[in-house]
């Protein structure tokens, strides 16, 4: 099998001629109205943030996803990016056909041609990805509920759409960029969906150590109930680099992305997008992209021996705990204190204060960061 370690990105966004006659023919393409977090996908492939991917999966990529975790074209890949349709749609459209795809609203985001109209066997897309087929999967629920007609082909961005955190929406290129112009030649990423404690900070900043810079790229979009909302996330942040992280050596961009809870699998995926965002390594915890009991706590860990050559490099962290008799944030290589000693980062636990009111001890959470938590009326998903 080929190895894959480009760093190339393939980016689908109409030029301004183009844009224009499309929007004077609008009238004249059939329409497919996606959902938002449809949107979003097409807005990573189009920018590159999903690169190599040109479009929608045809089945013979998925196959190789499902069976493989590789695209057809032998690029390493874990995680279907899937259009379905609604049976309305379903018999109006046709390979070869090219359709516009459109936000709720109905403004146009991109033009698709079909190369493929096909139908798959969900159980088994869930249970070789999720490894699952338990509806109380989040990942597992939403494949249940898509569409039973899915289209495969490459898209091109008429437009953008998402505009949430626009300072902090940077594209591929734009970060690229922006690590050239600091002059880090090596970067650390941090995938999040939280807001920060002690743990995490702890994670940041030995990766820090040995790199150049940190891209700290919280996930916005679509998450589960009880999980913080985005503006909490966002706002948390802010006042942990503005306080406690050297000003020149990190950045914060969103990745606006649906998480689909798939454990390891979603552990490689999380790499190759940072890999695309210019990034030479990236942080894996434990249970990374986990949800319930789904998946062994280092499992994501493990998936990475069989991506030897990604492109981007895992530091991978088993666990990490506040040591009173050490007197800080350790983890279990350099501690050797147990029992009474070692106060666990409990995310659940810190949840129940918060959601109670109350604040979580300074060993495990920045008071900055617990304030912006208790301002906010709404700081979880319900």
């Amino acid at each position: 099998m080929t190895v894959y370690n480009s760093n190339k990105l393939m980016e689908r966004v109409m030029n301004e001629p183009k844009r224009t006659a499309v929007l004077n023919s609008i009238n004249d393409y059939y329409k497919i109205q996606v959902s938002d977090e449809t949107i979003k996908d097409i807005e990573n492939i189009c920018y590159g943030t999903f690169s190599p991917l040109k479009g929608f999966m045809g089945l013979k990529d998925l196959r190789g996803v499902m069976d493989d975790m590789h695209l057809a074209s032998s690029e390493p890949w874990t995680i279907p990016i899937l259009l379905d349709i609604p049976d309305n749609h379903a018999k109006d459209v046709h390979e070869g056909d090219i359709v516009m795809l459109t936000d709720g609203g109905g403004a146009p985001s991109a033009l698709m041609e079909i190369r493929e109209k096909y139908s798959i066997d969900k159980d088994e897309l869930c249970h070789k990805i999720f490894l699952t087929t338990d509806s109380k999967h989040p990942g597992v629920a939403k494949t249940r509920n898509m569409g039973n007609v899915f289209l495969g082909g490459d898209i091109e961005m008429i437009q953008p759409l998402n505009s949430v955190f626009k300072e902090l929406n940077l594209r591929p290129r734009e970060t690229r960029a922006l690590f050239r112009e600091n002059g880090w030649k090596t970067v650390v990423s941090f995938q999040t969906r939280n807001a920060p404690h002690n743990g995490h900070e702890y994670v940041q900043k030995a990766a820090l150590t040995f790199t150049d810079g940190l891209f700290i790229n919280p996930v916005i979009g679509k998450k589960k109930a009880g999980d913080f909302t985005d503006d909490v996330i966002i706002d948390t942040y802010r006042e942990l680099i503005h306080h406690y992280y050297p000003k020149d050596r990190v950045a914060m961009s969103i990745l606006p992305f649906e998480m689909r809870y798939a454990g390891p699998r979603e552990a490689i995926f999380h790499a190759i997008i940072r890999k695309n965002y210019g990034c030479t390594h990236i942080i894996i915890g434990r249970d990374h992209a986990g949800v319930g009991n789904y998946y062994g706590p280092f499992d994501a860990h493990k998936i990475f021996d069989k991506f030897p050559d990604l492109g981007i490099k895992p530091f991978f962290f088993r666990s990490f705990f506040h040591c009173k008799k050490c007197g800080g944030v350790a983890n279990d290589c350099i501690c050797p204190h147990e029992g009474e000693h070692i106060i666990n980062f409990a995310g659940t636990k810190m949840r129940k204060l918060l959601i109670d009111g109350k604040r979580p001890d300074e060993l495990m959470m920045r008071p900055e960061v617990v304030d912006v938590i208790l301002r906010s009326k709404k700081p979880f998903v319900e």
